[in-house]
């Protein structure tokens, strides 16, 4: 299953605006520039989390963006699901004039469910606070001590 560009900004959104959780409303030019997104694309993404409930706007000088849910409780899978829609791992052809299935293809579709809920296991079980986590510890790992 390969996300498209639109769905990996989303979650670079989300991710940017779980990591500034409890700091009040992160405006969409600074999320843009921090997470390296177009904004005018990145004001249509935002506008499509917030009809699906995961972030709430404010307007004025001191408005943005800011989480309505908190980031252990916001799944990859969600966002993913909101943008992309069902997680399917394979486009599947349904052939309505074949009257017979062809060979193989049962087997097939019991490999591209297991598939499919292996996906959805890793994203499902990955919040945006295992996300933020992950990025700090991996940011400790690589600080350089100059401490002699």
């Amino acid at each position: 299953m390969n996300l498209s560009q639109k769905c990996q900004y989303a979650l670079r959104a989300m991710f940017e605006l779980s990591t500034r959780q409890g700091q009040g409303p992160v405006p969409v030019g600074q999320i843009a520039t921090e997470q390296d997104i177009p904004a005018r694309f990145l004001e249509l993404i935002l506008v499509q989390l917030k009809q699906a409930g995961y972030i709430e706007s404010r307007r004025g000088v001191q408005g943005g963006y800011s989480l309505s849910v908190a980031p252990k409780e916001l799944s990859v899978g969600d966002v993913i699901r909101t943008i992309e829609g069902p997680l399917l791992p394979v486009k599947r052809n349904e052939d309505p004039g074949r009257r017979t299935p062809p060979p193989g293809d049962a087997a097939f579709g019991r490999l591209w469910e297991r598939a499919e809920k292996a996906v959805a296991d890793v994203y499902d079980t990955t919040s945006f606070q295992d996300l933020i986590d992950e990025e700090r510890a991996a940011r400790l790992k690589f600080t350089a001590d100059f401490s002699i």
